[in-house]
């Protein structure tokens, strides 16, 4: 089964999505399943993760019900307040969806550079492991340091880098961000998703050799067993079509072996995310 381990689908609502600017004035849409299907079939996509984009657990809740509607939405990634002395009344409350299978925070948006490692946020992060509850962290290169302290505190904790970081590709910048990756990835609890490459790269010239350096440096830190495709659709429609973004990494691994192409396009998803109910119901 082939899945794409990282997409968003909203009902745009310019306060609730405030972060996307007139730069970024395609996105302001609703952006459904339904709108994704054609682009997912093409690309031989059988399921798909479906992420939150929006810090509520109303979002958490909307991305269930399209998933209990949709089997090829194979699993949820939510938000819950993670620093709320509740949390873990929260989580158990969620661990009913058998579809939700973990949650993020918009870190990179927070303005202080060490949230991850904050005791509040630690303390919540402790809870998610009990409930069998992945963490997707989503930062900027300049904050991994606090992401590396964060993963070091939970060895058993499963987490995954969205994005490899967000490094600066349209600067061809790498020299910070790759040792800090290299350091991360030697965590072996901590996956990462070769996904958002295009909307760090020049919107409008970009080209498939500019993502090379980054994504062999990521292929040679974490190496094939941790590695998940992900489309990062809408989002990508900025500067990539679906299919674009596809063979971006399906160019980069075409000389792989079809067991390691297997696990980078939804074996190690699968696996990371625990997917096997969702396997379940596409089959049915």
């Amino acid at each position: 089964m082939r899945i794409d381990a990282h997409q968003h689908f909203w009902q745009y609502n310019a306060v609730r999505h405030s972060w996307i600017t007139e730069e970024m004035s395609l996105l302001k849409r609703d952006f459904m399943p339904e709108d994704l299907d054609d682009d997912r079939k093409a690309g031989n996509i059988d399921a798909t993760i479906a992420v939150q984009a929006d810090q509520s657990e109303e979002e958490t809740l909307f991305l269930l019900q399209l998933a209990q509607r949709h089997s090829s939405i194979a699993g949820v990634v939510g938000w819950v307040d993670l620093c709320s002395p509740h949390a873990a009344k929260r989580l158990k409350h969620f661990s009913q969806f058998d579809k939700l299978r973990g949650f993020r925070h918009l870190a990179q948006d927070e303005p202080d550079e060490r949230f991850l490692a904050r005791a509040d946020f630690l303390r919540g992060i402790a809870c998610l492991r009990e409930f069998g509850f992945t963490y997707d962290i989503l930062v900027y290169p300049e904050q991994l340091p606090a992401a590396l302290e964060l993963v070091a505190h939970f060895p058993e904790q499963k987490f995954v880098i969205d994005h490899i970081a967000k490094p600066e590709i349209k600067a061809r910048s790498r020299s910070g961000w790759a040792v800090l990756m290299q350091n991360i990835a030697a965590k072996p609890n901590v996956y990462c998703k070769v996904s958002g490459l295009v909307t760090e790269a020049d919107w409008k010239n970009w080209k498939k050799e500019d993502f090379r350096p980054y994504l062999d440096i990521v292929f040679g830190a974490f190496g094939p067993k941790r590695l998940m495709f992900g489309s990062d659709w809408p989002v990508c429609l900025l500067a990539a079509g679906y299919q674009q973004v596809l063979e971006i990494i399906e160019n980069y691994v075409q000389d792989c072996a079809a067991d390691i192409k297997d696990k980078i396009f939804g074996g190690n998803a699968a696996e990371f995310y625990q997917l096997k109910a969702a396997k379940r119901g596409l089959a049915a």
